[in-house]
């Protein structure tokens, strides 16, 4: 009994059990212990490298450029876009209610991450490895800590650092200033930054005055400013609209009467920003100020030569043409309008730049076909001929090379005045070998082609790949009594505070005579008969003093009109893209009839006045008695019998 120990104090006895109670807090602290260690680690590992925060309100951006036309109406604008900060409480109560309901619901309980969120992303992302880039599930604070600090690359790492930044500003800030700050620097596409930017960019007025439907539109935006649009996604982003007004509902911030209102009131997109095709001329002129003034460190202004009222009826004209000659195979079109100093007043580089950013103004190289003929009868005119010299209309042979007509007749003996307003082939080819074709290609230069051009025998009917732009520039001598005008599209480039950069005014003037007379004279008389009798009688507007010529090449592949007044000129092409051919598409049929339909509106508003130096040629010399018979008889038989409201067919064929 000396050995026995008292009750309870044996080495083997067991350790009382932890109650519940004290379990509970055991498993607390260590778990609390290792969640410490956590982030700790975590904060160790991704704040090695994280932004300088200091310089948290500077902004950076590419300084923005606006572009106006002629009467200082706003063409469009480039580059980024900031706007003074705006005060949350002087919004519409509503706006920033839109983006907590569609962006993070929870944002006023949260301290700076939600941890559903986060899971609900990462749960996707495991469940779609490979299958792209990694899910959301960022808060506002979220968002504005990646917009401020770090890059858009979905990453873990850059997730970590936007978690750690987030905590940063929720402990920095209160909600009302993060959301402020939010708004005021988030992106909504269409280079606005922050909501005043996209207030004014997308609507056209201060974001004090958005409407409900108006923010849902820019709530939505968030998703995808580019996908959204409501400039180049209508549907796309009324969907979204609508599920942002839906959200708002649901979480108590307006009511569903308010949402009916909101679906009735109509939302009206700045017209400017809708306005997309004026963006053929803007791309143009974008990248020459560059080379101008270099990139640009401020704000910039810059006048162009373009006119919005010309512009409008030219994009209708344009729209119009093309879809009524749908049928036929045209599929896009081109129009390029400018004044006898060069000044490009009108500018369609296609039908849609919406669908199609490439510019068929000056980008596209398309065969002239017979609208490249008068270069060759204006040599010959220079060369001593004149409109009432005589030709013969038969076959040829250049070569191994041997053109045919349009028709697959021909009429014998004619004049020059004849061959080109019903644009023989024949006699195009016949002339261009007799005075040389490096003669015809030296003209076309000097005139304004700038294009490589070949002078195989076949050029003479415009088997040489140019632009429209360089046509349109090319024909302006003809308009302006002879002399050079190089087509342009800015005035002026100044800063917003008003120091003007460039001027194209400044300097030696640039004008030089690159047609002389009669051969003038001769051309401007031959012109008109095209309007007048010939391939281009669908472009006659009664009143006025017109000339022009048409253009089909080989296959019906390209088709043109090219036309003046007195110091103004538009070329207007038509054709497929891919190069294949149209329905028997002629020069004299759907360009003509765009060209007509743009300078019957254009033409009023020009006050144009008769086209200069068409009156200095010297009577001309009375053909023999026999010949002058034989081409009144020709003559007759061409045009007697047509009806005034139908135009004949095009004579116009490039070779095969």
């Amino acid at each position: 009994m000396a050995n026995a120990q008292p009750p309870g104090g044996g080495a083997s006895d067991p350790r009382p059990g932890r109650s519940p109670f004290q379990a509970l807090i055991y498993w607390t602290l260590v778990l609390s212990v290792w969640a410490l260690i956590f982030v700790v680690a975590f904060f160790a590992v991704f704040s090695v490298d994280l932004p300088d925060t200091s310089k948290l309100y500077e902004v950076k951006r590419q300084p923005s450029v606006s572009y106006l036309d002629r009467s200082g109406g706003l063409v469009a604008v480039r580059g980024s876009q900031y706007a003074p900060p705006v005060d949350l409480d002087k919004l519409p109560p509503y706006v920033p209610k839109a983006f907590v309901a569609i962006e993070d619901r929870w944002f006023y309980w949260h301290l700076g991450f939600n941890p559903w969120g986060i899971a609900r992303s990462q749960m996707y992302d495991w469940t779609h490895r490979g299958g792209g880039p990694l899910r959301g599930g960022s808060t506002i604070t979220q968002q504005l800590a990646r917009n401020l600090f770090l890059t858009p690359n979905q990453t873990y790492r850059r997730k970590a650092q936007e978690l750690i930044l987030a905590v940063w500003l929720e402990a920095k800030f209160s909600k009302k200033q993060i959301l402020e700050l939010y708004l005021n620097r988030v992106y909504f596409g269409a280079g606005a930054y922050g909501i005043e930017a996209a207030s004014q960019r997308y609507f056209g007025k201060p974001a004090s005055q958005l409407t409900l439907g108006e923010s849902a539109l820019l709530a939505g935006l968030m998703k995808g400013p580019s996908r959204y649009s409501p400039v180049a996604a209508t549907d796309r982003a009324a969907r979204r609209a609508t599920i942002v007004l839906d959200e708002m509902v649901r979480i108590h911030a307006i009511t569903p009467a308010q949402r009916e209102q909101a679906f009735a009131t109509k939302v009206r997109v700045n017209p400017v920003l809708a306005n997309q095709r004026a963006q053929y001329f803007t791309d143009w002129v974008d990248d020459q100020v560059r080379q101008l003034v270099g990139e640009p460190t401020e704000d910039l202004v810059v006048e162009t030569t373009l006119d919005l009222p010309l512009q409008a009826s030219a994009e209708q004209a344009v729209q119009a043409g093309v879809a009524g000659a749908k049928a036929q195979g045209v599929q896009q079109a081109a129009l390029v309008s400018l004044d006898g100093e060069g000044r490009i007043r009108a500018y369609v580089g296609g039908i849609n730049y919406l669908q199609s950013q490439f510019d068929r103004v000056t980008q596209a190289r398309r065969q002239a076909g017979s609208s490249f003929k008068p270069f060759v009868y204006l040599t010959a005119m220079e060369a001593g001929r004149t409109p009432d010299t005589p030709v013969v209309d038969e076959p040829i042979t250049i070569g191994k090379w041997t053109p045919r007509n349009y028709t697959g007749k021909y009429l014998g003996p004619i004049t020059l005045e004849i061959g080109l307003k019903e644009s023989i082939n024949t006699v195009a080819a016949r002339l261009a070998n007799e005075v040389g074709t490096a003669n015809v290609a030296a003209t076309a230069r000097r005139l304004g082609i700038s294009s490589p051009i070949q002078v195989d025998p076949s050029m003479a009917l415009g088997a040489v790949e140019v632009s429209p732009l360089e046509m349109a520039q090319a024909y302006a001598p003809f308009s302006n009594g002879g002399v050079f005008a190089k087509g342009y599209g800015i005035e002026r480039i100044r800063t917003a505070s008003g120091r003007v950069l460039y001027d194209h005014g400044v300097g030696p003037a640039q004008r030089r005579a690159v047609i002389g007379q009669p051969a003038l004279s001769y051309m401007i008389r031959m012109m008109r008969q095209v309007i007048a009798s010939g391939t281009g009688t669908r472009a006659a507007v009664k009143g006025y003093d017109l000339a022009g010529k048409t253009g089909t090449t080989s296959d019906y592949r390209d088709a043109w009109f090219i036309g003046y007044t007195g110091g103004f000129t538009t070329a207007v092409w038509v054709g497929k893209d891919d190069n294949t051919p149209m329905r028997k598409v002629t020069g004299g049929g759907p360009p003509a009839a765009i060209w007509h339909d743009y300078m019957t509106q254009a033409l009023p508003r020009l006050n144009v006045q008769p086209i200069p130096g068409a009156d200095f040629a010297p009577p001309p010399a009375e053909p023999a008695d026999a010949l002058g018979a034989l081409i009144s008889g020709v003559n007759d038989l061409l045009h007697g019998d047509h009806e005034t409201d139908a135009p004949p067919p095009s004579a116009d064929e490039a070779p095969h």
